[in-house]
């Protein structure tokens, strides 16, 4: 049996990851320190354990803001027993070298990827738990930072009860992950769907019913994906292609695509661990 420490225990994720963890075969440590997110945990029959325990961990937690992870982090990883392993739950601190480390502990990382918009469920329940980690399978992308082989089968596995159910687990570089957040599925995705979002309020505006145009738009944009990433053997009209390629050069810049590459990303990073 693993001991494990969840910094944040209270938080927005802590949260999240606490409900699992408190039924998981892991011995745990909660940690906690703002008054609201003690009251959280009490409503979870969670007890906070004094911040003397990290030294008893095999694994720490930080379920913390990027922003407070460099001072939160420097005080943890003082407290951590030799051979212990340090688990952050995004990217953007360890590439920009917020998170302190020490050269008898380890590193791992691991990311939800939620549950896809084509993960299909039978309950109800399952269906409308769109962040995860509760009844609807979704995948987890998996970094080890610094460590052996050893120490990514234990993040593995403290990341599979962090996040269950699980569907995949994908192993795949620090720098792979910052692709995907924040450049992928924030930069660009969450950005997109923004203006989207935009689109639909000036639709109302120009006196389109809200309901109709939620329906018209939502129905599109689940066979727009479904076409794109090919879930159906189809293909859009004609007219669509034709329309879609005028708007390109009027919505997009032309070097839009450098999002992607690391200097760029770094840039990102730095935005996000800034406080």
């Amino acid at each position: 049996m693993k001991t494990l420490a969840l910094v944040g225990a209270g938080g927005k994720m802590g949260c999240r990851i606490t409900d699992n963890l408190k039924n998981s075969p892991f011995q745990m440590h909660y940690l906690e320190v703002s008054p609201a997110g003690i009251e959280r945990l009490r409503e979870r029959g969670v007890a906070v354990s004094p911040s003397a325990s990290v030294a008893e961990a095999d694994a720490v937690i930080l379920a913390v803001p990027d922003v407070a992870i460099g001072k939160v982090s420097q005080e943890v990883v003082a407290q951590m027993k030799p051979r212990a392993l340090l688990i952050t739950l995004d990217p953007a601190a360890p590439l920009d070298g917020q998170v302190a480390t020490r050269d008898d502990i380890s590193c791992f990382i691991a990311h939800p990827c939620h549950p896809s918009v084509f993960n299909w469920e039978a309950s109800p329940e399952a269906t409308r738990d769109f962040y995860g980690g509760v009844s609807a399978k979704q995948s987890i992308v998996c970094a080890l930072m610094k460590g052996s082989e050893a120490d990514y089968e234990t993040g593995v596995a403290i990341a599979q009860a962090m996040y269950a159910p699980i569907d995949r687990t994908h192993r795949i570089t620090l720098e792979q992950m910052a692709i995907l957040e924040p450049a992928l599925v924030e930069t660009l995705a969450q950005t997109c769907i923004e203006v989207i979002k935009e689109g639909y309020e000036r639709a109302v505006e120009k006196g389109v019913p809200p309901e109709a145009a939620r329906d018209f738009l939502l129905g599109h944009l689940r066979i727009q994906i479904a076409v794109l990433f090919g879930e159906v053997n189809g293909t859009f009209s004609d007219a669509a292609y034709k329309i879609s390629a005028r708007a390109r050069s009027i919505i997009f810049q032309e070097n839009w695509q450098h999002i992607f590459e690391m200097d760029d990303i770094k840039e990102q990073v730095k935005d996000i661990t800034a406080s």
